[in-house]
């Protein structure tokens, strides 16, 4: 996304990431669906674990899941021939595009250039820094500032005593540095400030917040200017990458993060994010997304909400964990993303 290149290597994590774990979406395919993964034998096996793991927790909620399947696992190079009718992807940039096309998925089926366009952009971080002051009132917290000059940092620097410096575009922990008037100057990280910025025309600078808790909300844009809810989101991360996800009812979130903030000012978050990103997005996206917020603590100790740290226009692993979590709520488990043995597991497990 931050290259906007159509021909696009991605890192070896990643890549690894969706070998190991393209088995997901199977948990919303729906009928004649295709999931297209690197590796069939491995997807099957991967899903076929998961579905045991699955059975045992609904069992004891009462529920049942039917266990004929009417989609199948093709790799990129069985696509040929097949009727498709839809792209549901984790998420559109011009590489993926790119890389259908190379394998005769027709064109008329992918977002024009001027789409993707616009789905880059409306990625960039500026977007959370126009959402963020229209969700502002008692009980949050949050500023953004975007900047091109170094005179802006260091002023920002001497205001604020700390500062986070973020690429415009960037996610999972990487793209940032951080400041501190007194043990880490802006001097320390002047030439990756100007990298940036001649790459990316900016940075975004925010305060320093101390953060309790990470957690998200998760949605939908209908392309029509309607955003759907779709449920909380509460996630542990280690040096800012992602580990895993509580899984339980939207009753149980709902109170871990009552001990910090008040439902009321979720559920007033929660609705004017749809009804102020509805306005923005209007028929620009199309799509799932995600919004990271976080639990903070002032001076005096009391605890803030921040309600835009990011925006991922994507399918998070946020959405994976609601397609997986317990209606009952006495049920909490937690799904995690673990790397052993040279490869990325999903594994679930009691809380």
């Amino acid at each position: 996304m931050a290259s906007g290149l159509s021909n696009f290597t991605a890192p070896h994590a990643g890549r690894q990431l969706r070998h190991d774990l393209g088995f997901l979406p199977a948990l919303w395919a729906g009928d004649n669906d295709i999931v297209v993964v690197d590796d069939v034998e491995l997807a099957t096996r991967s899903w076929n674990r998961l579905k045991h793991k699955l059975s045992a927790m609904w069992k004891l909620e009462g529920r049942t899941k039917d266990e004929r399947e009417t989609f199948q696992f093709l790799s990129v190079k069985q696509l040929a021939g097949k009727d498709i009718t839809e792209i549901d992807p984790w998420g559109w940039d011009a590489a993926l595009c790119a890389f259908l096309l190379r394998h005769g998925v027709l064109k008329e089926l992918m977002p024009t250039k001027e789409q993707l366009t616009e789905v880059r952009r409306l990625s960039h971080r500026r977007t959370a820094a126009q959402l963020l002051p229209q969700l502002r009132q008692e009980g949050t917290i949050g500023e953004m500032f975007e900047c091109q000059a170094e005179e802006e940092i260091e002023a920002l620097l001497r205001q604020y005593g700390q500062l986070v410096m973020k690429a415009p575009w960037s996610s999972s922990g990487r793209g940032l540095r951080f400041l501190s008037l007194e043990r880490t100057p802006f001097s320390q990280h002047a030439g990756w400030f100007r990298n940036h910025v001649a790459a990316q025309e900016c940075v975004m600078v925010e305060p320093f917040y101390r953060k309790i808790k990470d957690f998200g909300m998760e949605f939908y844009s209908d392309g029509k200017g309607h955003i759907d809810y779709l449920g909380l989101s509460l996630f542990h991360t280690e040096n800012g990458a992602y580990t895993g996800n509580i899984l339980a009812s939207e009753a149980v979130k709902t109170s871990m993060l009552a001990h910090y903030v008040s439902p009321l000012l979720l559920e007033s978050i929660k609705i004017s994010i749809c009804n102020k990103l509805g306005a923005m997005f209007g028929q620009r996206y199309r799509g799932p997304l995600g919004i990271d917020m976080m639990i903070v603590t002032d001076a005096t100790h009391r605890f803030l909400l921040h309600p835009c740290v990011e925006i991922n226009l994507r399918r998070t692993m946020g959405h994976v964990a609601l397609t997986l979590s317990p209606h009952d709520n006495d049920i909490v488990k937690v799904m995690r993303i673990n790397y052993s043995d040279n490869a990325y597991q999903l594994t679930l497990s009691r809380l």
